[in-house]
């Protein structure tokens, strides 16, 4: 009997990675985003919140165009 191995993309594994990250940060920005950080500059524009969002939908893009299939 044959075995077939499927090779899953390292594309996907890097969706993962920014997905988990971008979930990471998103909610790290949304946790201070009623009390900012002493000191820091433009903590109003809320930095993490859309690096955060820009990742989650990065790694979601990823995700999904590198998806391990099943093949027939």
């Amino acid at each position: 009997m044959a075995e077939k191995h499927h090779i899953i993309p390292v594309w996907f594994f890097v969706g993962v990675l920014l997905l988990v990250y971008g979930l990471m940060i998103f909610v790290s920005g949304l946790t201070e985003w009623s009390s900012p950080p002493p000191g820091v500059e433009l903590a109003e524009l809320h930095a993490p919140v859309w690096w955060g969002a820009l990742l989650i939908v990065l790694g979601s893009v990823y995700c999904l165009m590198f998806r391990p299939r099943k093949s027939t």
